[in-house]
């Protein structure tokens, strides 16, 4: 799919960049079922705390180069050399506490991955393996944080994640499409399950 002209979006994508619009357009909201995808978004969602989105898309393949393509076995091995390399790294955002909180997270991926079989399997039994099909008139009505949100982050932060925070995670359950938070008026509700 090209990027589509003259037709309506979610109200916070207006006036962005191209590179902002095609997210929206062809990513946010698409449901993900593959483990290195959900830990690449999960790594750039706690990347992006404190910083606008736009910034880590402008660094996503700088990300996905630094992380090994989020190779998930890889990343839970790093250590303190891979982490001064990290921190020297200008194409990524050079955060220590950041840094730390993906290496942590990916050694309780693959601790979940023992558990439930997959990634994808814990994330989605949240949620019985179903879209939630939100239908808001305004971004106004968008919520930032949710008893669902607040659910995942919980079970998340005891199992020894960090950037995890409701806020950080409802942005990310959005982005990997457990909810569709496209606006009615969008042209992408529709075509991700809306009415």
């Amino acid at each position: 799919m090209t990027k589509q002209e003259n037709v309506e979006r979610c109200g916070w994508v207006a006036g962005q960049p191209d590179i902002y619009i095609e997210y929206h357009d062809k990513e946010w909201g698409v449901p993900v079922h593959d483990d290195r995808l959900l830990f690449q978004k999960l790594v750039l969602d706690g990347a992006q705390a404190g910083l606008s989105w736009l910034t880590i898309l402008k660094k996503q393949q700088n990300y996905i180069r630094a992380f090994d393509g989020f190779d998930i076995g890889k990343v839970a091995s790093y250590g303190d050399d891979k982490i001064s390399g990290l921190l020297s790294d200008p194409g990524i955002v050079r955060n220590r506490l950041k840094i730390e909180s993906a290496i942590k997270n990916a050694r309780a991926v693959l601790r979940i991955r023992d558990e439930f079989g997959s990634f994808d399997n814990y994330l989605w039994g949240f949620v019985d393996f179903r879209t939630i099909q939100n239908n808001f008139e305004s971004i106004r009505e968008i919520p930032a944080k949710t008893k669902l949100s607040d659910r995942i982050s919980a079970d998340m932060k005891k199992r020894g994640m960090g950037f995890v925070g409701s806020t950080i995670i409802y942005a990310y359950i959005q982005a990997i499409g457990m909810v569709n938070d496209h606006t009615l008026n969008c042209f992408r509700h529709r075509m991700l399950g809306g009415d």
